[in-house]
């Protein structure tokens, strides 16, 4: 048998390249290399709000980075930058200027050709590309992202934009033609919905965001942007890029409280879809403020619990690999991570000896570090919060299990693997986002398909093992419980071209790129009976191009 440990009070290892304590790992200034060094903090003034970047005179919210700094007085919070705290009368004004900039559907960028469309969101990621080393730096210092998973951020953004484009393209392809049906002749497209308010989480606060807000907007929709905290000042390179990108009015950003400024958008009955990622109570309440419910379109992804399950004939290292990276990916604060994994009582030693070793040399330390995994927390309040589960888990009996699991100093936690996880515990069924895990043991397989199936969500589940009658006979009963079934690997979103949903409370809506275009349209024809006159109207329309809606142009 694994022997367990106490909650830690040790300073856990990390690889025998970082034998220091944690009050080592955080730099002095001096010792911060140059090329991710803030050169002084960003004090963001600027707004945009129908094409005009205006400047904000009233008060700031500073931003606090993960990153600590040694200094004479100890561990300090370096100061990454501030940002406006916009009030209701600047929310009101960016909701106007996208519903002028929309005008009831006959304004200049939702009757625009989706080539005109195109060529705008092709320039805007022109401009982006150039600020790429800004916008992960800022990345890096506002949420704690390493390096490499800030560029992957970025990176992955463009190719979302790249690849958003191509299925614009298909799409609009297969509409270019006219279809007859029972004497009736009729072109089938895809129309806007009207203003979008775009939320997106503070773990992606770029590639979210941008996942909801590009098919928003290329598909004729106009925006209202309420960005994450933390997740704010990435954007402020970007400011210009959408203000010479697009038509004025068709983006507009906000800044501040959420409670302060996005009530008054609900209220208004003017938003047509709300584009949200981050909890269902919050979406849920701002939902409800909404006076017209039934106008109104909701794309969401929320919270998930997903599960890995492991067979008793799993091949351990492998899975040991994968439970890894979907577990502690980012500090494992993802909603696609593992987070309950579920191992047969056969193999539940050999797995958790595995497991912790491999938790053990793991690298901690601050986000510029090479091969970084563990890295500070963005939340202030979340190592109290990860102590609590860890806490109530062992007062119900579970044990950590890798040496120093736990361990907290000043915004670094230190992964805690628990073992054993029963139903009395917090953390069987509340949704951790972070580096403390629960493996539960188990002897029937009905253990973990009820636990889904009793599960208020429904977004991925793993499968570990090599028997292909035991993956199959679990492949469909789950498949009617979560929307993605991954087999000997982590849950994930990617590739961005596969459906990305859930069932229950964990989705509305399906965000992969050519799912999102649905999401932020609706499918709109117009018809007309098989008689001369009309087939003489719609063929001089085309002919002459006199309606971008009604056209057989095909995008090359």
């Amino acid at each position: 048998m694994i022997s367990t440990i106490p909650l830690p009070t040790i300073t856990p290892n990390t690889t025998e390249k970082k034998q220091n304590t944690f009050k080592s790992i955080f730099p002095t200034a001096e010792n911060i290399p140059q090329q991710f060094q803030l050169p002084t903090p960003i004090n963001q003034r600027e707004y945009l709000i129908n094409g005009e970047l205006r400047h904000w005179d009233g008060e700031v919210e500073t931003v606090l980075s993960p990153v600590h700094i040694q200094t004479e007085d100890g561990l300090v919070p370096a100061t990454v930058g501030h940002f406006p705290l916009l009030t209701e009368e600047e929310s009101l004004a960016a909701l106007n200027a996208a519903v002028a900039a929309y005008d009831r559907g006959r304004g200049a960028w939702p009757t625009m050709s989706v080539a005109q469309r195109i060529e705008h969101m092709q320039d805007f990621a022109y401009r982006m590309k150039e600020k790429r080393d800004e916008v992960v730096k800022l990345l890096m210092w506002e949420i704690g992202k390493s390096c490499k998973d800030s560029q992957k951020e970025f990176d992955r953004t463009v190719s979302y934009i790249e690849d958003t484009i191509d299925a614009l393209k298909n799409l609009d392809r297969i509409s270019s033609r006219f279809e007859i049906s029972e004497g009736v002749i009729g072109q089938i497209r895809r129309a806007p919905l009207g203003v979008v308010l775009c939320m997106g989480p503070s773990n992606y606060p770029l590639n979210e965001t941008f996942a909801l807000l590009i098919p928003a907007l290329i598909m004729g929709n106009t925006v209202i942007m309420k960005l994450p905290r933390p997740g704010v000042l990435f954007c402020n390179p970007l400011l210009e890029a959408f203000q010479e990108s697009f038509p004025a009015g068709v983006v507009n950003t906000v800044y501040g409280s959420g409670r302060v400024v996005t009530p008054p958008l609900m209220t208004s009955g003017k938003v047509s879809a709300f584009a949200f990622i981050g909890s269902s109570r919050a979406a849920n309440k701002l939902k409800k403020q909404h006076p017209k419910l039934n106008r109104l379109r909701t794309i969401y992804g929320l919270e998930a619990k997903n599960p890995g399950i492991v067979l008793p004939n799993a091949d351990l290292d492998l899975t040991v690999k994968e439970c890894i990276l979907g577990t502690l990916s980012y500090n494992g604060q993802r909603c696609t991570a593992l987070k309950i994994l579920f191992v047969h009582r056969q193999i539940v030693d050999t797995f958790l000896e595995k497991f912790a070793a491999a938790v053990s040399q793991l690298v901690v330390g601050m986000p510029w570090d090479e091969d970084v995994t563990i890295t500070p927390l963005p939340d202030a309040q979340k190592p109290e919060y990860f102590s609590d589960l860890v806490n109530d888990a062992a007062h119900h009996g579970a044990r950590v299990i890798n040496p120093g699991g736990g361990t907290v100093d000043g915004s670094i936690f230190y992964p805690a693997v628990l073992y054993p996880v029963t139903p009395a515990m917090r953390l069987y069924s509340e949704e951790q986002f972070g580096p403390v895990i629960p493996v539960v043991p188990y002897d029937d397989i009905e253990t973990p398909i009820d636990y889904i199936v009793n599960s208020d969500h429904g977004q991925q589940v793993s499968i570990f093992g090599q028997d292909t009658d035991a993956i199959a006979d679990l492949i469909d009963p789950l498949v009617s419980q979560v929307c993605r079934v991954n087999l000997n690997s982590q849950c994930q979103r990617g590739p961005d071209t596969f459906p990305f949903t859930g069932r229950k409370d964990s989705a509305v809506g399906t965000l992969s790129v050519s799912d999102a275009l649905r999401s932020f349209s609706i499918r709109t024809l117009v018809a007309a009976k098989d008689q001369p006159l009309n087939k003489a109207i719609i063929t001089e329309i085309v002919r002459e191009r006199k309606s971008n809606f009604l056209s057989t142009d095909f995008i090359l």
